[in-house]
C-alpha cells in the first residue's frame, strides 16, 4: 500500500461521516480496507474450499508484520485468539515452586489480568497488589513492592479506566535490576505511536486487534524475547504449538523453537485477514504521524476540560500522552447514552466517561463532543477549587 496522509487515512472509515467516533478505546472503527480483506478470505473460501496453505501463508504475513510494527522479530510472535490466551499460556508455562514465586501487579490492571495470575496461587504463586496513589501508580510503589523473591511484573503501559501512563522503560530497568520478568499489558496502546520491544527491554508483550489495531475482536498478538523461549513450555497448549503441527504425532509433544509454542489449537483465518489489512493500513499513514496526531488532539481536550473546571481523571504526565482521557460523571452511563443520542460514541468505565482518539480523528471531532457535553454539564464532575458560582 503506498503511503496515506492523515486526511486519506480518515477517508477510508465510512463511519467518520455519520458519527463522531470517539471509542477507540473499545473497538477501532471499521475501514473500508479490513472490510475488503474480510470478503477476500470469503471469496477464498468459496474458489478453493480448503486453501490451508494459501490461509498459513496469510497467517505468517500477519507474524512479519506484526513483529515489525513493535521492532522485533517474527519468531518471537505468537498469533492468538485473545490476550486472556496469550497471558494463560505465559502463566501456564512457569513454576512458583521455588523462592521466586512472588508477582507484583498494580491496581490499574484489567480484569484479565489480574484474574490470571490470582489463578496461579493455587499453582504456588504468591501474588501482591503495587498500590495505586489517587489516580496515579508511581514507579515508587513498584520499587517498594518488587523484591528478590519477584517473578514477575505484569503492568498496562495505558490504564483502562483512567488512561493513566505507567513508567514502562523505568520500570524495566528497576525489573532487570532485582532480576524479575516484566510481561508488557500494551492494549491500551499499540497502534497509537511507535514502539520498539528490543530497545525497551521487555521479556514480553500482550496485545490485541480490536481497539487502535484497527482489526477484529478474537485476534491477539504474545511476544516472547527470543532468549527466553526455550524456557517456557506452557500446559496450555495444542497441536499448532509444536515444531511441525502437520506431522499429526500423537505420541509426543515437540516444542516449536519459536514464539509458536504458546499457540493452541487452529487459527483464526478470517481474524487474520482482517488483522493484517488494519496494520497495513498504521504503516502507511505511519505510526509516528498517527502519535502526534492523538496527542494534538488529546492536548486540546485536556485543556478545554480543565479550563472548564471538570474533574479529569487521566493524570497530567512528563511522558507520552494516553489517547485516552477520562472525564469524572455523577452518571457515566447515562451520559454515554446522552452523547450517543447526539451522535457522539463513546464508553464509560465506573463513574469516568472515556474519550479516546485514533489518528483519524480530527479537530470537529473534538468540538463536537464539546458541544454535546455543554448540554449535558449536570452529568459532570467538578473539581472542588473550580466549583462556578
Amino acid at each position: 500500500m503506498s503511503a496515506l496522509t492523515l486526511p486519506e487515512f480518515r477517508r477510508r472509515f465510512p463511519l467518520l461521516e455519520q458519527r463522531t467516533y470517539l471509542n477507540n478505546c473499545s473497538k477501532g472503527a471499521l475501514s473500508t480496507d479490513v472490510e475488503a480483506a474480510i470478503h477476500s478470505f470469503v471469496e477464498s473460501w468459496h474458489a478453493y474450499g480448503s486453501p490451508w496453505e494459501r490461509w498459513l501463508d496469510q497467517m505468517e504475513q500477519l507474524r512479519s508484520t506484526f513483529a515489525r510494527s513493535i521492532g522485533a522479530d517474527s519468531d518471537e510472535v505468537a498469533i492468538l485468539p485473545s490476550a486472556s490466551v496469550g497471558i494463560s499460556a505465559l502463566a501456564s508455562a512457569m513454576s512458583y515452586k521455588d523462592t521466586r514465586n512472588h508477582v507484583a501487579i498494580g491496581e490499574f490492571e484489567f480484569p484479565t489480568m489480574t484474574q490470571i495470575w490470582l489463578a496461579q496461587q493455587s499453582r504456588g504463586a504468591t501474588v501482591e497488589w503495587v498500590r495505586a496513589h489517587g489516580n496515579e501508580l508511581p514507579l515508587e510503589s513498584y520499587a517498594t513492592t518488587i523484591n528478590a523473591r519477584t517473578l514477575i511484573v505484569p503492568t498496562t503501559d495505558v490504564c483502562y479506566k483512567n488512561g493513566h501512563r505507567t513508567d514502562i522503560a523505568g520500570l524495566v530497568a528497576l525489573c532487570q535490576d532485582r532480576g524479575a520478568l516484566i510481561l508488557l499489558d500494551d492494549y491500551q496502546r499499540t497502534g497509537t505511536g511507535p514502539i520498539d520491544v528490543h530497545a525497551l527491554g521487555v521479556d514480553f508483550m500482550v496485545t490485541g486487534c480490536q481497539k487502535y489495531l484497527l482489526g477484529p475482536p478474537g485476534l491477539a498478538f504474545l511476544y516472547v524475547r527470543r532468549d527466553l523461549l526455550p524456557k517456557f513450555k506452557p500446559t496450555l497448549t495444542g497441536w499448532f504449538g509444536r515444531a511441525n503441527p502437520f506431522d499429526f504425532d500423537i505420541q509426543t509433544v515437540t516444542w516449536s523453537s519459536s514464539a509458536r509454542r504458546f499457540e493452541a489449537g487452529t487459527p483464526p483465518i478470517l481474524d487474520i485477514y482482517a488483522a493484517q489489512a488494519g496494520l497495513d493500513l498504521l504503516e502507511a499513514v505511519g505510526y509516528a504521524a498517527i502519535e502526534e496526531q492523538i496527542a494534538t488532539l488529546t492536548k486540546r481536550f485536556t485543556a478545554w476540560a480543565r479550563q472548564e473546571g471538570f474533574s479529569v481523571a487521566t493524570p497530567p504526565t512528563t511522558r507520552k500522552h494516553s489517547p485516552l482521557v477520562v472525564l469524572r460523571s455523577t452518571d457515566a452511563p447515562l451520559l454515554v447514552s446522552r452523547l450517543a443520542a447526539r451522535g457522539v460514541i463513546v464508553s464509560s468505565r465506573d463513574n469516568g466517561l472515556r474519550v479516546s482518539f485514533h489518528g483519524y480523528n480530527v479537530e470537529e471531532d473534538i468540538l463536537a463532543v464539546i458541544e454535546a457535553l455543554e448540554t449535558e454539564v449536570s452529568l459532570l464532575e467538578r473539581e472542588e477549587a473550580n466549583v462556578k458560582n
